[in-house]
Formats: C-alpha cells, structure tokens, sequence
C-alpha cells in the first residue's frame, strides 16, 4: 500500500483502535490529493488495481465529486479519458475491471452515480450513444446486466424522479435527457428489458426483480403503448400468475403493473385501458398462501386500480362510461375489502383515502343503487376490524403502562381518517349505518364473557364516532334507530365494564347522546345509573371514576332543571366519592390537570345551586357540604406552627383539596343567587371564605412555594379562582402573600426571558419554568381585571413593583408567546386606567413617566417594527390592536405628553416622515379605532422597508 491507500483506510476505520488526530490527519490528507491536477487520473488506476473497497469507494467518491464540481474546466482530453474509462468499469471491457463489478452493491452504486454525472453534462449532445453502446455488452451475463440496472436507477434517482426537489437547471437537464431517450433508446431499452425478463425468469430470480423494478421507474414518461401490448401485458401476468416463482419477482410485476395503471393520461383513454388489463385475474391471489409483501403490492395494484376507476368516473361525462367505471370498482372492491380485514398492509392510509372518495360520489345518488348499498355495508365492517385493539395488549391498556400509552396514542391517530369514513357513510346511508352499529352492539352483547373487550369498545367507539355525523335535532328526536341504539347503550352492563378502555368509550357516547333525554326523561334513571354505579364514578380504575365524575358534571349542566326530582338520590350516591377527595391525596402527576377529581363538587353546585332548589333545602344541601369541609380545614390549622416541614406540607396539600373542592362548588352558584335573591348562601360562603383565609394567614410563605414549579403553579392556579369568585374580598390577605409570591417567582425565573420552546436547551425543568412563568402573568392579569392593582402599591409589596413592571415590560416587548405578549400589554393598559385615572395624577411616582418613555416606545413601536412581527398571524394580528388600544388610552391619560414623546422621539429614531408622523396624530386626535388601527399597519410597514429591522428593543 502506498500512503494514500494508508489514509484512505485510516479514515474510513470504525473500529475505535485508532486515534482522532490521527484520522484528522489523514482526511487533511486525502483532502489534499484530491486538489491536484491529475487527480481523477490517479483514481481510475487505484479503481483498476486495488482490491480494498475503501480505496475503491474513495477513489468513485472523490470521481463524482471532481466531475461535479469540475467538469467545466477541465480538458476536452481529461474528459474524454474520463469517459472512456469509466464505461469500460461499467461495462466490463477489461476482465482486470471486474473486482469493482463483483464488489459490494454500495461500490456499484457509486459507479452508477459516477457515470450518470457525466451524462448530466454530455448527453446528448457529446456522448449522444451512451445508451446505445451499453446494448452489446448486455450479453456478458447478469454482472453487467445489473449495473445497467443501477445506472438506470441512479439516472431516476439523481436527475428524473420528482420524488426529490430538483432546481430549475436540474429539471431541464431532465426534460433534455428524457426527450433524447425517448427519440433514441426507449424502444430499444424497453426490449432488452423484454428478453433478459423472458431469458432469466426460470434461472435467476434476483436479476429479473432487479429489471422489473428499473422498468417500474420509467413507465410514468414513456410510451405506453411500448409496455401495454400483446407481449408485455402477458407476461408481467404471466410471472404473477404462472409457475412457482419468487414472490420477490411477483411483486416486482405486479408493482409494474401498478406503474401501468397510474399512467397519467386521459380518462377515455384510461377506462379503456382499465378495461384491457383483466384485473380480475389476479384478484384470487389475495386468499390464497403467499406472502404478506406480495399481498402487500396486491393490495397497492387494487387501490391504484380502484383510484383510476373512481377518477374516470368522475371525470367522464358519459353515462355509459360512467357505469364502466363503476363495474370495474364493483369487481375490485370485494378483494379490497378482504385485504383490509385480514391483511395489515402498507397502503392501508392509501385506501382509507381512496374509500373516502368513493363514498363521497355518492351524495348525489337517489336512491342508493343495492350493490352500492352493500359496499357501504361492507365498508363499515372493514372499519370496526381496523378500529380493534389487539388483544396482546389488552393488559397494558387497562393498566396504562408505556406500552399501553404508545398504542392508545396510535390507535387514536389512526381512527382519525377512519370516523372521517364512517361519518361520511352515516350522512350517504344513515339507516345502513345505523343497522350495522345496532347489529355489531348487539354481538357484543351477546357474548357472556368478557374476552370480547375489543369488539365491544370497537362497536362503542363506531356508536361514538357516529354522533358527529347527526345533527343535534336528530339525536334528541331518537330518529332512525338512534332511540333504540341509546336504550339499548344505557340498558346494557357488558360482561367486560371493568376494563378500563371500555368504561370510558362507553361513558363518552352516553354523555355524546345525553340530548336524547331531554325529551324522553323516563331514562334519566339509567343515566345517573351509569354515571354513580361501578360503571362510572364507583369503577374500580381510578382513570375512568375521574373522568366520569367530569363527563357528570356536563350532563348535569345539560340536564340540570330536569335532575332536580334526584338530588337526594345523588348527594346519597356521592357521599363516599365527596368524603373520599378530601381524605386522600389525589394530586398525583397522572390524575393532575382538568380531571382532578374536583368536578363532582362542580356537579353537586350545579344541582343544588338552581334556584329550582326550595330555599331551606338549599341551605341544608349546601351546609352539609360546606360544615365538614371548613371542620376539616379547622382541625388540620390546630397547632400548625409547630409542625415540622414534611408535616406541614401534607396538611397543606388536603387543604388545597378541599379549596379546590369548595371553589369548584361555588361555580353551581349565580352572583345574583348569592348576593340578592337568597344572600343566606352568600353568608355560608363568606363564612367559608374566612376560614380558608386563615390557612394563608398561617402559612403566609406556603410551603410548596418553597418546592418545584408545578407546585407554585398549582398554588397560584387556586389564587387565581379564589380572586375570580371573591374579587376584592381577598385583598388584605393576597397583600400578605404576594410577596412571598414575588420573592419566590423571582428566585427561580430569570427575567430576561426563558428559551423558546423550539430551543435544543430545552429541558424538563426549563419546561416547568415556562409553565410557571405563563401562570405568573395569568395571575397578574387576574390581579389587574379584578380590582386589586392597589396591592401593587401596599406597603408590603410595593419593593415587587419595580421588577414586575420590568418583566411585564420586557414581556410584552420580546416574549416568543404571543397570548403572554397580549396579556402584559392588556395589563398596561388596565393599570394605566387604574393609576392614571385623571390627566396629570401621579397617583403612583414614576409610573407615567415609564409609560410613556419606556412602554410605550419599546413594546408600541420597536417590538412591532421587528419583523418577526408577523401581521399575518391571527393571535400577532390581535396583540397589535391591544397595542393601538394602548396608544389610545395612553393619549386619552397623557395627552400631549404622551404624543410629544412618542412621535418626537420614538418616530424620529424610526426615521418617521413628517407627513405619516401628522397624518398618525391626526388619526389618533379623531377617534376612530379601525381607521388608526388600519394607518398604524401601513406605517409600520413603510418603517419597516426604510429601516430594514435596525431597531432593537431598548
């Protein structure tokens, strides 16, 4: 070995053995011979007498980069060598040649890709007989026979296919290319395709699959009429049908087959040819034994087939054609079907699509014709086989491990396209679709044991996926079967309930048809049946009991007047449930968020806070509920100072269930109700309120501010539905608290911004950080939109108002979320009017000032001059008009002071034209908010094209 062929091998090592700087040096080397003048001289002599592949991959490698990057500068001589000798490796001219040919199939690619940068550059017009001269040498047997066959690959791969993005040069080399072929060599390219398939279909299997799969590429811009004819056509049918061979080549020809049938052309011209391939020929291939892949192209032909025939249906006029084009679908779509129930094919998505665009033809159809009635039929079966569970995982399901959450989140995504099916069948054909739900319900009844999990959620889910499909009107009239479908839904317990997957489809179709009962109330038993038996609320799996405790509270809400006569019946149903939330510790990582157990409570206030409710009644309802939560409270703040911190925080986290408890109880509760028409409800709640704010008076630092983010968040979230229930009636005691808030949000969050969330430095705790920050300006919105700014300015908090007002000004100027943007400036503008109340006040010292010089420059100007600023944006296109809206309110506060500065300065760094800088005064003078919305667009626009984003916030 010489040193480059040392190099070569020390750079392509994989082994670990050999030291980074060493490769370095190595690269640097062949990096280095690659720059001199006689270099693919110097490649083609290793290629003719090195035996090490690396060396042969480096020298093919380093050949297509040279040509590629090159070839125009170099010599007609270097060229032509070039040329000559990499056609003689192709073709095997020299038998010394043959080590590259007989080398690994990545060697031969490279070749293939080699040879095909030279044609780019001089087909036809320097090497016009490349082609041609490739015909002789085809005689040399399968060696040569197979790197025609990759070169004509490489030639798709690299230049024709538009699978690739292509630049404009890259696709009128293509178009060059093709038309020369096509005038040229198809015709002969085509034949030789024909003989070596003819000679080598009984002796070599792998090359005849190699030559189909060439041919496959080319079928879409040849002439048609070169493949379908009377020699072609037989024997691609033939290798299919005839003979026991691979099923690698039978799939080869049906996928040409294939090519065949999605050949772009007119619809006459492919009706006819749809007409003329005898499809049915292949169609028993799908029940006999063969392999899964070759099932798989099987399926793939009949979908492309169907599509063409659904296309030439849509497309021709002719009646007669038309119902052509509908046998032939018809003579096809039994095989579909029958892949799609027993078969787990590639092109399953494919078919989906394809059905979908079937039945869609069909809207028009008055009456259904009975064979299309049928394919409907046959299509929902393929449906409810899809939309199954696979028994395997039956257990992980049920219990939700990893397994289990990967396949329901799969499965999830691929019903999606399946009830997009369904439902269009449900509109074409409502009592078919309707029968076969009620029939496949009915099975799954029928069975007595509970190993028929999956097909009685599948049926559920079908029942379910149905109820987008039906209008509001024919869900409460029960029209079709629907009325029979709901009794037959609320009257069943299915032997296999307990499972988790089951319990819950079943409750979501209940509350789906939950409209049903307003009009037929005799069933309101067996709802609240379902939703307060193990079924429901009492089922074992604590996933299912959360979620219908929320599913519940929707159907009380919906059916709240009619559920008055059983409140008894209920609050008995519940009194464990209620006593349980308050006792244990729910507020686990998977139970956390919108089903927290908390929407039972919920229920209950909406059923008992109707003023349907006698008013003693009420009161007794609502003190039974009320009495026990505020003892528990009581109990839990005895002695609480001297309790150490791991005791402390568990008494504050049941305190936080049963603030969550109460707060989602108040929400059954009209204002009105409590303030005017019964103020003794109001007196329970005020009361309550007492005794829950003693909690923060003794734990005015909380404990779990002291822990992780999810933990403050959750504090502040229960701020925030304390302050929008009770507005400033928690003044005194959020005045103790927020600067524990403050101090601690302030030690976690850093407040120039957190990384975005498209950020690789994303991690899980910058992802809670985020959380909390976004909780953090809820929470100050909610403080300004409530009344209480003036705990901004307490004593106790106003050291936390400088540093607010910078993160709410940085905030609304430079946060990536937009909604965060809008909510710090709709804060601004609230507090403006809150503190600025009369022109000139300076009711906070240095607020206007910074307003004017800070905010208003900053977040009104610069932030919207930036062209990341996107107006086409639906949320960015909302935060602006917040922005003009500041502008105006500013204006009406300041006056003057606040046009002076903003147009004086911030227009003038801006470069702003004198004329826009009056025409926008004038449009902020005159009152109109569209019209300086409008303007204040097409000025910043025009700022934009003068500054070209030079502006920075400041």
């Amino acid at each position: 070995m010489d040193d480059l062929e040392r190099a070569i091998l020390v750079m392509f090592d994989e082994s670990g053995a050999l030291d980074d700087d060493l490769k370095k040096q190595a690269k640097v080397y062949c990096n280095d011979i690659k720059e001199k003048p006689l270099i693919c001289r110097l490649c083609i002599e290793k290629l003719c007498f090195s035996n090490l592949v690396q060396v042969q991959f480096w020298c093919l490698q380093t050949l297509h980069e040279v040509i590629r990057t090159r070839y125009l500068t170099m010599t007609p001589d270097e060229r032509h060598m070039i040329r000559g000798s990499v056609f003689s490796i192709v073709c095997l001219e020299d038998k010394n040649l043959a080590r590259v040919l007989e080398g690994p199939a990545f060697i031969k690619n490279k070749l293939a890709q080699v040879l095909i940068t030279l044609i780019y550059f001089e087909y036809p017009l320097v090497w016009s007989s490349v082609f041609v001269d490739f015909f002789p040498h085809l005689s040399k047997g399968n060696v040569v026979i197979d790197m025609f066959c990759r070169v004509l690959n490489a030639l798709d791969d690299e230049l024709i296919s538009l699978d690739y993005p292509r630049t404009p040069e890259e696709l009128a080399v293509a178009g060059r290319v093709k038309d020369a072929m096509r005038q040229q060599c198809v015709p002969q390219i085509v034949r030789v395709w024909y003989d070596i398939v003819s000679m080598y279909r009984n002796s070599d299997h792998e090359l005849c699959t190699s030559v189909l799969d060439s041919m496959r590429r080319y079928i879409s811009w040849i002439d048609i009429g070169l493949i379908v004819n009377d020699a072609f056509i037989p024997l691609l049918f033939d290798l299919i049908l005839v003979g026991p061979l691979s099923d690698q080549l039978r799939g080869a020809s049906v996928r040409c087959l294939l090519a065949v049938v999605s050949k772009r052309m007119e619809p006459e011209s492919k009706l006819s040819l749809l007409q003329s391939l005898q499809i049915s020929r292949v169609l028993r291939l799908v029940t006999e034994d063969v392999d899964v892949e070759l099932v798989s192209d099987i399926a793939a032909l009949l979908s492309g087939y169907a599509v063409e025939a659904l296309d030439c249906f849509k497309r021709i006029n002719s009646e007669d054609a038309k119902g052509i084009s509908m046998e032939l679908l018809s003579e096809v779509l039994p095989s579909i079907f029958y892949v799609m129930k027993n078969f787990e094919v590639d092109v399953t998505f494919n078919i989906i699509q394809f059905l979908s665009g079937y039945v869609a033809i069909f809207k028009s159809f008055v009456p259904l014709p009975e064979k299309q009635l049928l394919h409907l039929g046959q299509i929902l079966e393929v449906i409810l086989v899809l939309i199954r569970y696979d028994p395997v995982h039956r257990t992980n399901l049920d219990v939700m491990d990893k397994i289990g959450k990967e396949e329901e989140d799969r499965m999830v995504e691929f019903r999606k396209d399946l009830f997009v099916l369904l439902r269009n069948v449900g509109r074409v054909a409502p009592d078919v679709t309707q029968l076969f739900i009620r029939n496949s319900l009915a099975s799954a009844v029928s069975r007595s044991s509970d190993s028929n999990v999956e097909e009685v959620e599948g049926a559920l889910s079908l029942l379910y996926a149905l109820g987008e499909s039906i209008s509001e009107e024919a869900i409460r009239t029960g029209s079709g079967l629907l009325s029979e479908l709901v009794l037959m839904l609320l009257s069943t317990k299915f032997p296999c309930h307990s499972n988790r997957l089951v319990a819950l489809v079943y409750l979501e179709t209940v509350t789906r048809y939950i409209k049903f009962i307003q009009d037929n109330t005799q069933y309101i038993p067996m709802v609240l049946a379902a939703f307060l038996d193990e079924r429901g609320i009492h089922h074992s799996n604590i996933n299912v009991s959360r979620r219908a405790s929320y599913l519940f509270m929707r159907v009380v809400k919906f059916l709240k007047m009619k559920l008055v006569p059983f409140i008894e019946t209920i609050l008995q149903s519940l009194q464990d449930t209620v006593a349980q939330f308050t006792i244990m510790n729910y507020t686990t990582e998977e139970l956390s968020g919108s089903e927290d157990g908390s929407h039972i409570f919920e229920a209950i206030g909406l059923l008992i806070g109707t003023e349907d409710v006698l008013p003693e009644k009420q009161s007794d309802y609502l003190s039974s509920l009320l009495s026990p939560l505020c003892q528990q409270v009581e109990a839990l703040l005895i002695n609480a100072k001297l309790l150490n911190a791991e005791e402390t925080n568990a008494k504050i986290a049941v305190i936080q269930q049963i603030i969550m408890a109460i707060n989602s109880l108040s929400k059954g509760f009209s204002e009105r109700l409590v303030t005017a028409s019964r103020p003794a409800i109001g007196i329970m709640f005020k009361q309550t309120l007492d005794v829950l704010l003693q909690v923060l008076v003794i734990f005015p630092k909380v404990e779990p501010l002291r822990n992780k983010p999810k933990q403050m968040v959750g504090f502040l979230l229960l701020l925030n539905q304390l302050i929008c229930k009770f507005n400033t009636l928690v003044r005194d005691i959020l005045e103790e608290i927020f600067p524990s808030i403050a101090e601690r949000i302030f030690s976690v969050i850093p407040r120039n911004g957190l990384p975005s969330s498209g950020s690789d430095a994303i991690t899980e705790e910058i992802r809670e950080l985020q959380e909390l920050q976004r909780t953090l300006y809820t929470f100050l919105h909610v403080i300004t939109t409530h009344d209480l700014s003036p705990v901004f300015l307490s004593p106790k908090c106003k050291a936390y108002l400088d540093p607010v007002m910078q993160l709410l000004l940085y905030s609304s100027c430079n946060h990536n979320d937009i909604l965060v943007r809008k909510a710090c400036v709709q804060i601004f503008i609230r507090l403006i009017k809150d503190w600025c109340a009369q022109p000139y006040e300076e009711k906070v010292p240095g607020f206007r000032s910074f307003v004017i010089e800070a905010f208003a420059t900053n977040c009104c100007l610069y932030s919207v001059l930036d062209r990341s600023f996107e107006f086409h944006d639906a949320n960015t296109f909302v935060l602006f008009g917040e922005i003009v809206l500041a502008q105006k309110v500013m204006y009406e506060k300041f006056g003057d002071d606040f046009l002076v500065n903003f147009v004086s300065k911030g227009f003038s760094s801006a470069h702003c034209p004198p004329d826009q800088a009056e025409q926008y005064r004038q449009k902020l003078q005159g009152g109109d908010f569209k019209a300086l919305k409008s303007f204040y667009q097409s000025l910043v626009e025009n700022l934009r094209v003068q500054q070209n984003g030079s502006l920075v916030f400041r």
